[in-house]
């Protein structure tokens, strides 16, 4: 209790010996964002805010979007225009405001810290920083230097004392579609007004890290439980550390404090355009903050795992079989690919109502085609319905798959699209049940090829809409972090991605995995058989006695007769498929060509 009392009393006289104002009180602050529509990066906002127990009041919600697409011009005019609105309102001069963005903004710890920090910027009104400027690149030698970190203003985020910033937007006379950043910006490049209302920038990203030009500035930091974002290229110097530890007096707050700046609030810059911020610019940042968000605040960490994924599920197992949502699944074969009736074997033994599924199948190889007819014409009618695409239709592969698609989206009944490409080998049961389960938007089952970092998951996407790796895509794929003409798996994650809708992968089961179909040849009965080294996994489960690996444990070997040993080798159905394909080859082999029955 002596101990307690005595830190309390030390930590007021050094706030007294350092000259400093008392702490603000953390209700005193209020997140102010503007929203019109709840897209999943808002509602990632605001699962950060709720963890942080930030108070948050969203303008705008309902409303038009009417400040520009950001993709031909700057805009974010109606911003503005909503706060200067809603600080008409409030009259309280000790109200601290954050204005943020949200579709493409997180928090990484909370408002006491914010404050903190906010105070020892020793002014009113602290916007954030960025390396690079925008929109108007014309402006820059009017900029006050600096003489470590960023020079320029960005307008994702600041913060400041209610009547300065209600005073600073007062002058805003603006279109909705004009420049919410240009205005800003020329309120701080103009001396008086800046010393007017006291504004400065945070330049080495101690409350804001904006994602613009500083894309490689930025890393995970994971430490006791806890992930931050840091900054590497803005180091603490010895004074400010200690200046630091001496006004917080809380040790909970030393995480790599030594190392590099470790910003409260991220921003990715997700509308980006102008000058600087073309479309391929903007794909890049919008991604990179939703790395960062996948761990931030605290979603997956080493020792806790992920946090997140148990959250808003939707459970099946109390329901009827004529309950369970409608799915309509589709199913492309555009290639030679081996294991194709093992699929759709497979595919009967998903854990699922076959009276809640309805299937739409795409064959463009004329290879397939009697398994394709075989398959549909036995179990087609277990079905709700079925749809089938044969190659004498001469349909692309782009136009199935906006078919498939369309045809679930026109029936009122079919609650969600599975889209399954015949090399993939779902050896779950129960996939369909656990990605619904999930809840979410858009998920996948995490599946790999046997022994290749090779996956239907990619953590990155470069400048062109292709695939990139990410800094985490070795671990999620290996299971230690469990959790613009494309083509059209690419152009159809495009097309989320612009209209603000999160995709997921989900690890935390083992799924199946992926078929090399590269060396794949058509030209044998069961073409199968010559897998056995492209594909050695499913070559064995197909071909294999189950008991193989028993013999010796399980003396499975038997002597029918001296010298004969009777033992399991091969399955059945490889036993089948040898003697067949022996007669379809109808001849002896000439002995002296080595391969001539390959």
């Amino acid at each position: 209790m002596r101990a307690a009392v005595f830190l309390a009393w030390f930590c007021s006289l050094l706030l007294l010996a350092a000259g400093e104002q008392p702490r603000i009180p953390e209700e005193k602050l209020l997140v102010l964002t503007v929203a019109t529509e709840e897209t999943d990066g808002f509602r990632r906002f605001l699962r950060s805010a709720r963890n942080f127990n930030y108070t948050v009041k969203v303008l705008g919600r309902g409303q038009k979007w009417s400040g520009g697409d950001f993709t031909t011009a700057p805009g974010g005019g109606q911003k503005v225009r909503l706060l200067k609105e809603a600080l008409q309102e409030m009259e309280s001069e000790d109200q601290v405001l954050l204005f943020t963005d949200s579709y493409d903004a997180v928090f990484a710890s909370g408002p006491k810290e914010l404050l903190r920090k906010f105070q020892q910027a020793k002014q009113r009104v602290v916007f954030s920083s960025e390396r690079l400027i925008w929109p108007d690149r014309h402006l820059e030698d009017k900029h006050p230097h600096v003489r470590e970190g960023n020079r320029f203003l960005g307008s994702g985020g600041f913060m400041g004392y209610l009547s300065n910033v209600k005073e600073m937007v007062a002058d805003w006379t603006g279109e909705d579609g004009d420049s919410d950043q240009l205005f800003f910006t020329k309120i701080y490049i103009d001396p008086d007004k800046r010393k007017s209302f006291n504004i400065t920038v945070d330049n080495k990203c101690r409350l804001f890290q904006n994602l613009h030009g500083a894309l490689d500035d930025v890393v995970l930091k994971f430490e006791d439980g806890r992930v931050r974002a840091r900054n590497v290229l803005t180091s603490v110097s010895c004074h400010e550390a200690s200046t630091f530890m001496a006004s917080g007096c809380d040790s909970s707050l030393s995480l790599s404090q030594s190392e590099g700046r470790i910003p409260v609030h991220l921003s990715g810059n997700q509308y980006l355009c102008g000058d600087h911020r073309h479309k391929s610019s903007r794909l890049v940042f919008q991604l990179q903050i939703n790395y960062l968000g996948n761990y931030i605040p605290n979603s997956w960490t080493f020792e806790t795992g992920c946090t997140t994924c148990q959250e808003d599920l939707r459970p099946l197992a109390a329901l009827k079989d004529s309950e369970y949502p409608l799915v309509s699944i589709g199913i492309f074969i555009q290639q030679p690919t081996p294991f194709v009736s093992v699929f759709f074997e497979r595919l009967l033994k998903l854990q699922y109502p076959k009276n809640r599924l309805k299937l739409f199948v795409y064959n463009q190889e004329p290879h397939h085609e009697h398994q394709v007819s075989s398959f549909l014409q036995d179990h087609g009618g277990l079905y709700r319905d079925v749809r089938s695409v044969t190659p004498e239709e001469d349909m692309d592969s782009a136009g199935a798959r906006d078919l498939a698609l369309d045809i679930c989206r026109k029936d009122q009944d079919c609650e969600y699209f599975f889209n399954l490409d015949v090399e993939v080998v779902l050896k779950n049961e129960n996939t369909l049940k656990i990605l619904i389960e999930q809840n979410l938007p858009v998920v996948a089952p995490m599946i790999t090829r046997a022994g290749r970092l090779w996956s239907n998951f990619w953590g990155a996407v470069s400048a062109d809409g292709y695939y990139a790796r990410s800094e985490d895509y070795v671990d999620i794929v290996q299971g230690r972090r469990v959790s613009q003409s494309l083509d059209p798996d690419m152009a159809f994650c495009h097309g989320l991605r612009s209209a603000g809708v999160f995709m997921f992968v989900t690890n935390m089961q083992t799924f199946g995995r992926i078929l090399s179909t590269e060396n794949y040849r058509s030209s044998h009965l069961h073409n199968d058989l010559w897998q056995i080294f492209e594909n050695p996994v499913d070559w064995e489960e197909r071909y294999i006695h189950e008991n193989y690996s028993r013999i010796m444990k399980d003396q499975l070997i038997e002597t029918p007769c001296p010298d004969v040993y009777w033992f399991p080798v091969f399955s059945d159905i490889a036993c089948d498929h040898l003697v067949e394909e022996m007669e379809h080859f109808g001849k002896w082999s000439g002995g002296g060509q080595r391969g001539e029955c390959s």
